[in-house]
């Protein structure tokens, strides 16, 4: 029960005692807050799961899949706000085909890959998923995934390179997932595609390397399908194939601040081939640096093929001896015997925009398009690319319609 003082009780408390209590309340009051703060706040919800205390050995020979699946899991089932699966540097791990599924209990994920990630050197040491081994590791149904760190996963891909096999695995596979941020680590001498992205949207790609040598076969850097609103900037890329290959399904992206080369370029396509329909869209390209690539700028088609590329530009671009800096190519043909037929995937809204520096072929500007399905909207403007040899550089156009606008050399004709 609460005290019922009188009034002349009140006024009978010495003062000097009141005034010590009011003191104390001034000292105490601006530390109750913090001391409530203690015991009513929480240490930040991101609990890290290391995957050496579940097995993993960083000696670059044992293997470690088994730990790095364990690991996975405990995150992957962690109730808390945002579980960090942790990849400490100073070790190397020897990982198989790894698959990190979802869908996982806490709203965001993160993977802290500070360690480097190598493969059997062997093709057929590897353990493979599936009959055929066609990735190494795949991170499916992940979605507020968040991948960083300075490590390095290296593929060891130089005997898979002469392996007869198209199906050759990806690198590191992201797939059907949203939300997602990937950032710092490089990638090295992967079998296959070094980093790919598909069926998913709102990604992000920043400051990652990827190396491999100019002879290493469909070792693109990164490739995105039937994805969207994906984000990919500051990058280095020195592969065997494209550098950014951007397929069928992909809309609303944008790339920045690129070096490539060696490599195939930035291509839009392969899209159409054996007479599927393929659709490519609002896609912006630029800042970026092509350095001795086979390709700069890129689209291409198959002929035979339906659906569209359209609403893309590539602007602000350096061209350093690349053999075609800018090509547009509806007769798309690898490794197949082809023939013109009256069906081809319609190329339309094309931009081309200060793009300058020099080229190695025969062609800096190539626009070679379809008789039946022409490129139409085709903007040339601010070009300036010379010949990086004796000889003049030229340009070359076949049923491109479209505007040519300020500086135009070598001179193109739409």
């Amino acid at each position: 029960m609460v005290p019922n003082y009188s009034t002349n009780q009140i006024a009978a408390y010495p003062i000097r005692k009141i005034l010590d209590v009011v003191a104390l309340l001034n000292i105490i009051f601006p530390i109750i807050p913090s001391v409530l703060l203690i015991f009513t706040s929480r240490v930040p919800d991101s609990p890290v799961f290391n995957v050496l205390d579940y097995g993993a050995v960083g000696d670059g020979l044992s293997d470690s899949t088994n730990a790095f699946n364990k690991t996975w899991e405990a995150v992957c089932t962690s109730s808390s706000s945002s579980p960090t699966m942790y990849v400490p540097s100073g070790n190397t791990f020897l990982i198989h085909p790894l698959k990190l599924s979802g869908p996982c209990s806490s709203p965001g994920v993160t993977i802290e890959m500070n360690g480097n990630i190598v493969a059997p050197i062997e093709p057929s040491e590897w353990t493979c998923l599936t009959t055929h081994c066609d990735k190494w590791i795949y991170i499916k149904h992940v979605n507020g995934l968040t991948v960083r760190g300075n490590g390095t996963i290296n593929g060891r891909g130089h005997k898979w390179w002469d392996v007869n096999d198209r199906r050759k695995p990806t690198a590191f596979d992201i797939s059907h997932c949203q939300n997602i941020s990937v950032s710092g680590l490089s990638f090295k001498d992967n079998p296959h595609v070094h980093f790919h992205i598909e069926n998913s949207e709102f990604a992000t790609v920043s400051n990652i390397t990827i190396d491999a040598p100019a002879k290493s076969p469909n070792t693109d850097g990164i490739h995105l399908s039937s994805s969207r609103d994906v984000t990919i900037n500051h990058c280095r890329i020195g592969t065997g194939d494209d550098c950014i290959s951007i397929v069928d399904g992909c809309s609303n992206l944008k790339i920045s601040n690129i070096i490539c080369g060696p490599g195939h370029g930035i291509s839009i396509g392969s899209l159409g081939k054996h007479g599927s329909n393929d659709t490519v869209e609002n896609v912006l390209v630029s800042d970026v640096v092509f350095i001795k690539s086979t390709n700069g700028a890129r689209i291409k088609t198959w002929q035979g093929g339906r659906g569209y590329a359209k609403n893309i530009i590539f602007e602000r671009i350096l061209s350093q001896d690349s053999h075609n800096p800018i090509i547009i190519d509806q007769f798309y043909c690898d490794h197949e015997n082809c023939i013109e037929q009256d069906l081809a995937v319609q190329v339309s809204g094309i931009t081309f925009r200060q793009i300058l520096g020099t080229s190695q072929g025969e062609f800096a500007v190539k626009l070679d398009c379809s008789a039946k399905v022409p490129c139409t909207g085709i903007l040339m403007e601010d070009i300036y690319i010379r010949s990086g040899t004796k000889r003049e550089a030229k340009s070359y156009t076949n049923s491109a319609h479209g505007f040519v606008k300020g500086q135009n050399t070598p001179e193109i004709r739409l």
